[in-house]
């Protein structure tokens, strides 16, 4: 349970707004304590989140963005297929509100046409369901319950971003990082590069070095960020 022995989120970061102009200012971040503020060009991606996650929202349901759309919507430029997602445990009925939500909206679920069967079999089970908009595949949002303390504390402790105007809500970089690096495939080290020197300025030094230190990736990163 060592991941909610922490100091709460974002305590020690700087309130000073910190700007950053970016790709030859087709993007601009501002980072804060409470909150990141990004315009840029909308991708695919960013408006399958927009529009999933606005359901979320409406329907009072608590859930982090994490892993490989993370580096993507700060403008790194690779290809994904899929989205992560994971949203606190809800229950039946609550879930079964939620998915009539989504289909109103034109999402379907790919894994199973039946909402029972994709919270029994699936989601209880510790398993990934995954939506996408009516009559494609691709790309898709990858939605489960958290399946470590890890997971439990990025829903916790999600970091809210503005993406033109839309509210969204991440896990903390401070986690991405290192959760990248204990991940360690070469694009996975490639994306923790990228955040890190994205928002190093802005980054609680504390709460990055207590994930490095638990996930033993310290080694890690002294190799390919520091």
């Amino acid at each position: 349970m060592w991941f909610y022995k922490i100091i709460p989120y974002s305590l020690t970061i700087c309130d000073q707004l910190i700007q950053h102009s970016l790709a030859k200012d087709l993007m601009e971040l501002d980072v804060s304590r409470r909150r990141i503020k990004l315009d840029k060009e909308l991708n695919e991606l960013d408006h399958l989140v927009i529009d999933f996650t606005k359901i979320l929202n409406a329907n009072k349901t608590d859930y982090v963005l994490v892993s490989g759309y993370i580096s993507i919507l700060f403008g790194r430029s690779r290809s994904s297929e899929d989205i992560d997602l994971v949203v606190k445990k809800i229950s039946r009925k609550q879930f079964s509100i939620l998915w009539q939500a989504l289909s109103e909206k034109g999402f379907e679920c790919i894994t199973t046409d039946d909402p029972k069967n994709a919270y029994d079999r699936y989601l209880m089970k510790r398993s990934a369901i995954r939506f996408a908009k009516e009559g494609t595949f691709i790309p898709n949002m990858e939605f489960k319950f958290p399946k470590t303390e890890l997971d439990k504390w990025a829903v916790a402790y999600a970091k809210k971003v503005v993406l033109n105007g839309n509210a969204i809500k991440i896990s903390p970089i401070e986690l991405q990082v290192p959760f990248k690096l204990f991940l360690g495939s070469e694009k996975d080290i490639e994306d923790a590069k990228y955040l890190y020197k994205l928002f190093k300025e802005t980054l609680d030094k504390r709460l990055l070095a207590y994930f490095l230190e638990n996930l033993d990736k310290e080694d890690k990163f002294n190799k390919y960020l520091a």
